[in-house]
């Protein structure tokens, strides 16, 4: 699940002249008619121009649906990029990303807005932006979609594609974000104590440091077996260690060419979810516990069982996929 498409290159390719040009103008455009309206709500004279001029309470974290996407994301990207967060609460790399999100949307205080939306209630947007996988990230600038990446990420590598877009997003737009109430400082979240341990574990896996992330989570589960965001953490943690480097055309391929080989079904099982393709990564493993014996097929289940643990045990598919299990081992 390393991130694809970790770049700006499609902002740049986009942002050419006369579009670019094209998109700053309607900006423009649009941030006109809204100081005309707030200038028109707050009254003319010294008192209108200090509504005008003063911050404008804003959520940084929205959830969207398809009925107010034009005017949750469309309109408002003439003002500041909306960065779009395609998940889906069967997703467990999404609950890796979501909060990561979440957190950079309120640090950068205005220069982006998040836009989150569950792809299981809104399968025309999911579609229409040619999603291959989730979570998948794109931005929205001037009415502008730019595809940022896909699958999870650590935390420098987001920083690093938000920090382009804002600046694209100010250079070749003219689009600078907006004010948030208090200074342009987002309200704080209030603290909420967490186990050192689990903290350190989480810490690792937000840095890249895999092996560090399973370790720590071990450690957690050492001491307490039930804690099931360790678990959570572990397997995450694994799946993308075991995914890491790997050749996704190569391995499609072998798995392919020899469904008999279960290494190679097991490496396109872990493929297929790390691309958001559970329902594949769950049939993948069920055909091939049912096609082996011994060693194999429990190799097989054992990995399914790893799956279940990333996407959770409550997921309809998680479900689905354990009576199939069962239908075919006894």
């Amino acid at each position: 699940m390393q991130p694809r498409n970790m770049s700006m290159s499609g902002v740049v390719d986009l942002a050419a002249v006369k579009a670019a040009g094209e998109a700053k103008q309607k900006a423009e455009e649009a941030r006109a008619r809204a100081a005309r309206q707030q200038g028109g709500a707050g009254g003319t004279g010294e008192a209108g121009a200090a509504g005008a001029a003063g911050a404008v309470p804003v959520s940084l974290v929205i959830d969207v649906e398809e009925a107010d996407f034009e005017q949750e994301v469309l309109q408002r990207s003439a003002e500041v990029p909306v960065v779009i967060d395609f998940w889906a609460e069967w997703c467990g790399p999404c609950k890796q990303l979501g909060p990561l999100l979440e957190r950079l949307a309120h640090e950068y205080a205005g220069r982006f807005l998040l836009a989150k939306i569950d792809v299981d209630r809104n399968q025309a947007l999911f579609q229409q932006f040619g999603v291959q996988g989730i979570p998948a990230v794109f931005a929205v600038v001037a009415g502008q979609a730019l595809p940022l990446f896909q699958g999870a990420a650590p935390e420098q590598q987001v920083r690093e594609v938000l920090d382009q877009l804002v600046q694209v997003a100010e250079q070749r737009f003219g689009i600078t974000g907006i004010s948030v109430e208090g200074g342009g400082q987002a309200p704080a979240a209030p603290a909420v104590p967490e186990d050192p341990a689990l903290a350190a574990a989480h810490s690792a896996l937000d840095a890249g440091d895999l092996g560090g992330a399973i370790q720590a989570y071990r450690n957690v589960l050492a001491d307490d077996p039930a804690n099931t965001e360790a678990k959570l953490g572990l397997a995450q943690a694994e799946l993308l260690q075991r995914v890491q480097g790997l050749d996704a055309a190569q391995v499609r391929k072998e798995a392919a060419e020899a469904p008999a080989d279960v290494r190679a079904q097991l490496r396109a099982a872990d493929l297929d979810l790390a691309g958001g393709h559970v329902e594949d990564a769950f049939g993948r493993l069920v055909e091939t516990v049912r096609r082996t014996a011994g060693d194999d097929r429990e190799a097989a289940r054992v990995r399914l069982l790893e799956l279940f643990e990333v996407v959770g045990h409550e997921d309809p598919r998680v479900v689905a996929a354990r009576g199939a299990l069962a239908r075919v081992l006894f």
